[in-house]
């Protein structure tokens, strides 16, 4: 489960989805006949980049009355990416439905974080926890040339059903449970790279989220507790464990929490770093096991 901001976003879903590489350029749909109405009808919904929408839903649609069908669940406020059935996310179309997070352009900071952690040419073991969709940790492997093993956990059914769509393959692992309980055993103390994309919007900010995340999205994938950071004191708690010497543990917050988020890692003994990333803002904390 990756998470929106705990200082809500406007548009903690992306407003604009870019066409990821590899779509191709035509549709079974001519989209030049079918785009003018669907962009006055968008409009009038409330759709700020309505003509990019169009044209998405354009190319995805099989048919006039699948177009139709897609059209009306947009207009009703339903997630683009939940309606397409893909999200856009550091160059891979990564597949999405009902019910499931919507990986966020900001979480492309973690990854690029992440990647940083690999020596070239390395082969890294990865545990990606409360892994959603699987986007952060496909993205990971592909920064490392599809090369290493992946272990991603979710506690969601219908997340865990969406990643195993998105990490087919060998040496990818899609496990069901609670953070490192359904992990296997024999990971422990080998874990090059520990991903966490933990849920930190406060339980009271909730009502704050617009109303694509807070009416399409699963509570748990959001609600960080109290202060945001409640998952995060329990990854820091078992990390050190799990962690191979010199492995790293890495997490997005927001700006606002890093400082408290920081002392919660530091506190588990790791050595803590903290980036930050301007457009779109994001914030990752990097904490490696000595």
């Amino acid at each position: 489960m990756q998470h929106t901001d705990p200082n809500p976003d406007p548009n903690p879903i992306p407003a604009r989805t870019p066409t990821p590489p590899g779509t191709p350029p035509g549709s079974p749909l001519d989209a030049a006949s079918h785009a003018p109405e669907l962009v006055a009808r968008l409009r009038a919904a409330g759709c700020v980049f309505a003509e990019d929408e169009a044209r998405l839903l354009c190319r995805t649609a099989r048919g006039a009355d699948e177009l139709a069908d897609m059209a009306a669940r947009r207009i009703a406020g339903e997630p683009l990416e939940h309606v397409l059935g893909w999200a856009a996310f550091a160059g891979l179309r990564i597949a999405v439905g009902p019910g499931v997070f919507v990986p966020r352009p900001r979480t492309e900071f973690l990854v690029r974080r992440a990647a940083a952690c690999v020596p070239e040419g390395a082969a890294p073991l990865v545990v990606d926890l409360c892994c959603g969709s699987g986007a952060v940790g496909a993205a990971l492997l592909a920064a490392c040339g599809g090369r290493g093993e992946l272990h991603a956990v979710d506690i969601d059914p219908a997340a865990v059903r969406c990643a195993r769509r998105n990490l087919a393959g060998p040496g990818r692992h899609v496990h069901e449970g609670d953070l490192f309980a359904p992990l296997p055993t024999r990971l422990r103390g080998r874990v090059e790279v520990l991903t966490a994309n933990v849920p930190y919007v406060p339980t009271g900010d909730l009502p704050l989220l617009p109303p694509e995340a807070r009416d399409h999205e699963p509570r748990p994938a959001l609600d960080g507790g109290p202060d945001g950071l409640a998952l995060l004191r329990r990854v820091a708690a078992q990390a050190p464990e799990w962690l191979a010497p010199g492995g790293t543990l890495l997490t997005e917050t927001s700006s606002a929490q890093a400082p408290e988020a920081a002392r919660v890692l530091a506190g588990a003994g790791l050595e803590v770093t903290v980036t930050t990333e301007e457009e779109p803002p994001a914030t990752v904390l990097a904490a490696r096991r000595p």
